[in-house]
């Protein structure tokens, strides 16, 4: 990594009456591979043991001292209050750092700007077992180091996101931790580093486990006077402390009242207290028995002191928890992989194994701990059995992610009569989005969805929103809305590029249809700001940003269960070769081309037919267009309706669109050259691979660059009735080419089955984070270095030039004054 990158980094260490442990720690970070003069030591001195030792011993150290023990936790914090670092690492001081330790830790750092924390690799003082490489959390708050005391097999030696670091070797941002108010200190010491992990997981912030960050630690070493019951009770309080805090209403309604029941078994089992032996547990023989005295043992003691104390500090804690829940990114679903093993009992105790047995029945915590992700779709299009375009691909959406997750599908339409599904559909009004909204743990939304949601449309909303941008809507407005008024058309364009301005701006994953498309909206998202240094680090592909989804197909081949077209239709029999439009009429097709293309084929080919499968929407908010009454009326004009040229008047059922598409021979799709073109996905391409259906196509988007490629049909110029009606005649009576056409659409379509296309879609929704450049504070661990004096005085040479060059001893007259003003109000 280049010097000049790199932070200043604070470390921190606190002194637990172990002077000789903290100057063998301080000592030893001059070993590692980090710049002096970018490297601040502060030691904090705990209730004022050692302070004259520790500065006669570290010079240029900083040592700070506390005349009361602070715990690790508060310790900690006023170490951090005399910090200049934009990077803070915690050191236990009865541990040393391997030369990597800082090194690696800022790389990560560096190049993932979403990483808050870094977890270091931790082992024995001899390197040969493990102290830290994993963190897991039990569902009644436990936070405990999975895989401690084995043996260092090197099977963890990937980097991997966890819910916390360990305190005895991390790294927090500054910024970040300062945000979030540091360690709690009301817990002192233990679980405060599972509490401010778990709190920065729910902001969005990942914690990274980076292996070759690595110390070493003599485990409690610093710790050796601290009585064990003393030790059980801050475990059992600060974990009700850290549930109560970080767990969301739903949970915590079903985990505190288990947890603190728990709480009381495991005091009871380890004090070894066999209720059915006390005298009140059976009917006394003599009543003054209720007064003897019970010896009860400090281990049992410290769990009711737990909860006493916990009691004691409900109120304080319930100003934090509602601040960590109106902060909260995450739900406790998306964390629940992080806790590992959430259901884990913690403790071998027999009678501590029923109790948790029992209450993880009978509360149902497996549900709590085990139920699916919730995912909100959101269209505007109408579903029924007849869907258009935008309907079948939140249809396929909700369908692929129900495999997970539990979905909801919703349209805003009128029009909701769905087939049965998997999933739950729903209609909804805009006064009722917001309650879908608040349900949802992820919402995608496409079209106007968005702008229809409350709130989560605002910046400082903090729910995960996937936007669907496979319809660049202000595109298809410059040329539908040719014939509209001037002033209307300008202001209708205005309107939808501040709706998908408005997406651009807040969505924390976008889903594009093509690479032409991903060009197309990185130039968008670009001019918006969103491409930020901060995501470019932590993802130079821009991938986890936007990701290509096409429109898919069926994995399953169709299908026929009734004749369509071929003898069904007048004037269509068996014996003629359908060439079929599969889709709507729309303006910025171009139909006219197909029906002269038809009229030229038809002399020389009397049994070529073309059928339009839909002219009517089936959303009813969609209106009519004009090219539709112009296809008609040429048709008309030419002799062809009825004869060569048939209109469907409706729009097939979806999931019976198989028979016309197994009744046709070649599927067409024309269209002029515009800027629409460039960009748009004809969804209706799709099922003509499908159903093996050789491809005509006008050149210009990216289909016809895939049939061209492919050799899927023929590409022909725009408005060209000419070349057209050669490549239907060739798709169409070349049983040669055509049957070689199906044999590569048969390789082709694999490529964009649902379960394929989805695939970025479903990757997010396993593990769905806000966008790097949506959490505060996320810029890029990048140290600009000032200019020497030296480069000081070449710069102001060169520009004094360039201000000779430009305009002469006016011009330099001019900028110097400039020059002096802005010096004068503390600028450069």
């Amino acid at each position: 990594m280049d010097r000049a990158s790199l932070p200043v980094v604070s470390v921190v260490v606190v002194n637990y009456k172990g002077a000789d442990d903290t100057i063998t720690c301080v000592r030893g970070l001059a070993e590692v591979d980090h710049p002096a003069e970018l490297l601040e030591v502060i030691v904090v001195d705990n209730e004022a043991h050692d302070t004259a030792r520790l500065k006669a011993a570290l010079p240029g150290v900083k040592i700070v001292t506390s005349e009361r023990n602070l715990g690790f936790a508060g310790g900690c914090n006023l170490g951090v209050e005399h910090a200049t670092g934009g990077i803070l690492a915690f050191l236990n001081n009865d541990a040393r750092a391997d030369r990597n330790w800082i090194k690696a830790a800022i790389r990560v750092f560096h190049t993932e700007p979403a990483v808050a924390s870094v977890a270091s690799k931790v082992l024995d003082w001899d390197g040969e077992k493990i102290d830290f490489v994993d963190g897991g959390l039990t569902w009644f708050g436990m936070g405990y180091k999975r895989h401690a005391g084995q043996d260092d097999d090197g099977s963890h030696d990937g980097p991997k996101d966890v819910l916390f670091g360990t305190g005895s070797a991390m790294f927090v941002r500054t910024e970040v931790y300062k945000q979030l108010g540091g360690f709690d200190e009301r817990f002192f010491m233990f679980y405060e580093d599972v509490d401010l992990g778990w709190r920065l997981n729910l902001r969005g912030w990942r914690v990274r486990y980076e292996p070759a960050s690595l110390t070493f630690h003599r485990h409690h070493a610093s710790m050796k006077s601290i009585d064990h019951s003393r030790e059980l009770y801050l475990l059992e309080r600060n974990a009700l402390m850290s549930l109560y805090k970080n767990f969301s209403d739903e949970t915590l309604a079903k985990v505190l009242p288990a947890a603190l029941a728990l709480c009381v078994r495991r005091a009871t089992a380890r004090g070894e207290i066999d209720p059915t032996q006390l005298e009140i547990t059976r009917r006394p023989a003599d009543p003054a028995s209720d007064r003897e005295p019970v010896g009860v043992s400090r281990e049992a003691l410290a769990g009711f002191l737990a909860i006493d104390q916990f009691v004691e500090a409900m109120p304080s804690l319930a100003e934090s928890r509602k601040k960590e829940q109106a902060a909260r990114r995450m739900s406790d679903v998306d964390l629940v992989p992080l806790m590992r093993k959430a259901l884990e009992p913690a403790y071998p105790l027999p009678r501590y194994l029923a109790a948790h047995d029992i209450l993880v029945d009978v509360l149902g915590l497996d549900d709590v701990f085990g139920k699916p992700r919730k995912i909100l779709v959101i269209t505007g299009d109408a579903i029924s059995d007849r869907m258009a375009g935008p309907a079948i691909r939140a249809w396929h959406m909700a369908d692929v992610l129900s495999g997970e997750h539990q979905v909801r599908l919703v349209t805003t339409n009128p029009l909701c009569a769905p087939p049965d599904a998997p999933f739950a559909v729903e209609r909804a009004r805009q006064k009722e989005l917001p309650a879908h909204v608040e349900w949802a743990d992820v919402v995608v939304v496409q079209g106007h969805a968005l702008e229809m949601a409350g709130d989560v449309k605002k910046q400082s909303s903090t729910k995960i929103v996937v936007c669907d941008m496979y319809d660049p809507m202000h595109l298809e407005l410059l040329e539908q809305g040719k014939d509209n008024a001037d002033d209307k058309r300008a202001l209708d364009i205005e309107a939808v590029t501040k709706v998908l301005n408005t997406q651009l701006e807040r969505g924390d994953f976008f889903l594009c249809a093509s690479e032409r498309q991903r060009h197309f909206w990185l130039g968008h998202l670009a001019a918006l700001g969103r491409l930020t240094p901060a995501l470019y680090d932590n993802d130079p592909t821009t991938q986890s940003l936007l990701g290509i989804v096409p429109f898919g197909l069926s994995g399953k081949p169709p299908q026929r269960t009734g004749p369509a077209i071929k003898d069904v239709v007048p004037g269509v029999t068996d014996a003629d070769k359908v060439v079929i439009w599969a889709g709507g009429v729309y303006s910025w097709f171009d139909p006219l081309s197909l029906i002269e293309a038809v009229d030229h084929l038809r002399r020389r080919q009397p049994s070529a037919k073309l059928y339009f499968l839909g002219m009517k929407h089936p959303n009813p908010e969609v209106p009519d267009m004009d090219i539709a009454g112009q296809t008609r009326a040429l048709s008309a004009k030419l002799g062809l309706t009825g004869e060569h040229v048939f209109f469907n008047d409706g729009w097939v059922p979806y999931n019976e669109r198989q028979n016309w598409l197994l009744d046709a021979d070649c599927g067409v799709t024309t269209h002029y050259e515009h800027v629409e073109t460039t960009f748009a996905f004809r969804t209706r391409v799709l099922d003509y691979l499908w159903a093996g259906l050789p491809i005509v196509t006008t050149s210009g988007d990216s289909f016809a660059d895939l049939v061209e490629r492919e050799e899927l049909g023929v590409v022909v110029p725009p408005e060209d009735p000419v070349a057209l009606a050669d490549a239907l005649e060739k798709v169409l009576y070349d049983e040669e080419f055509a049957a070689a056409c199906r044999e590569r659409i048969a390789v082709v379509r694999e490529r964009f089955t649902w379960e394929t296309a989805l695939a970025p879609l479903a990757e997010f929704c396993r593990n769905p984070r806000p966008a790097a450049d949506r959490l505060p504070g996320s810029a890029p661990m990048v140290r600009t270095p000032g200019l020497s004096t030296a480069d000081k005085v070449k710069r102001d040479l060169l520009l004094v030039r360039e201000y000779l060059d430009a305009g002469g001893p006016t011009e330099l007259a001019k900028r110097a004054t400039g020059r002096l003003r802005k010096i004068a109000r503390g600028g450069r």
